[in-house]
């Protein structure tokens, strides 16, 4: 059942997210069919806008068609998120102080929608919709906005402040370091990662501690937490990079510690003589305090 489950609404995501993704397509044949002059700056001027509206529509109408109920709604999830991707690679290589925030667009919408796909291959038995992790929190989706919200005011007011190269370059490196970590932590521990924490031992949980895990103790909230602060780093977002660090780092410090309640139930001496010997990984949390 789990099986079929990956199979069937994995496939659905993977063809809907090259769907939206398919908005690529457009600038090209503005590219090399210059002839067709209702397609011309496709992102800003009016015709483009009304491109991007029919081609919206007209997936939305697809997918619509072909899937009904709980798969459009994966559907369609996956389809705007590979939309997104999509417009995030058109900034990225078009000529445009706007480069930089074309690469947040392809990190923020990639990192979503394989948060899905993993999940899907390593734990179908706990995929859903929660599992794109859109509607993680409100405090989240504040945040996600406030950083927007930043970039364009001060690219509007200080514009040299988001053409420091290498900065945003270093911001480049940690998010696809964490994103990579973050994932290669999700396929090592399989069916043991689970984006909610388990308060009750499933059968087939163990207790994973080679791979990624024999130098961190929480290497997904690693990846996560150098991700997160990366995509203000690459933005330039001087308030967000910190507000982004410590509300990163007090969430993850309770996170761990609500888990390792848990790992320690679960596991009891094992757990503890793992922990004495593999640190978290992040910095100034070392994790819930267990009397001798």
């Amino acid at each position: 059942m789990a099986g079929s489950k990956l199979v069937l609404e994995g496939r659905i995501s993977i063809i809907s997210f090259l769907l939206g993704l398919g908005v690529v397509v457009i600038p090209l044949l503005v590219k090399f069919g210059s002839h067709i002059d209702w397609i011309f700056d496709y992102l800003t001027d009016v015709n483009g806008k009304i491109a991007i509206a029919v081609y919206l529509t007209v997936n939305n109408g697809l997918l619509l068609l072909i899937y009904k109920g709980p798969l459009y709604r994966v559907a369609v999830r996956a389809c705007f998120l590979g939309f997104a991707f999509g417009c995030g690679l058109i900034i990225s290589f078009a000529e445009t102080t706007w480069t930089h925030f074309g690469w947040y667009m392809c990190s923020l919408s990639f990192f979503h929608y394989s948060e899905y796909l993993v999940t899907a291959i390593i734990n179908p038995r706990s995929l859903s919709l929660d599992s794109f992790l859109l509607n993680h929190s409100v405090e989240y989706t504040l945040a996600a906005a406030s950083s927007w919200m930043e970039f364009t005011v001060e690219k509007m007011f200080f514009p040299e402040l988001k053409q420091l190269s290498l900065v945003c370059f270093l911001g480049l490196f940690m998010v696809l370091c964490g994103e990579g970590l973050r994932k290669s932590a999700m396929l090592t521990a399989g069916s043991n990662f689970n984006h909610i924490v388990q308060n009750e031992k499933a059968q087939s949980h163990v207790l994973v501690t080679s791979g990624v895990y024999s130098f961190f103790r929480h290497p997904s909230y690693v990846g996560w937490f150098y991700w997160s602060i990366g995509t203000q780093i690459m933005l330039c977002n001087p308030l967000c990079i910190v507000a982004y660090t410590l509300a990163s780092w007090r969430f993850f410090r309770e996170r761990v510690e609500e888990e390792e309640i848990s790992l320690i139930h679960f596991f009891g001496e094992d757990y503890l003589e793992y922990k004495k010997k593999v640190p978290t990984g992040l910095p100034f949390i070392s994790g819930i305090r267990v009397n001798s």
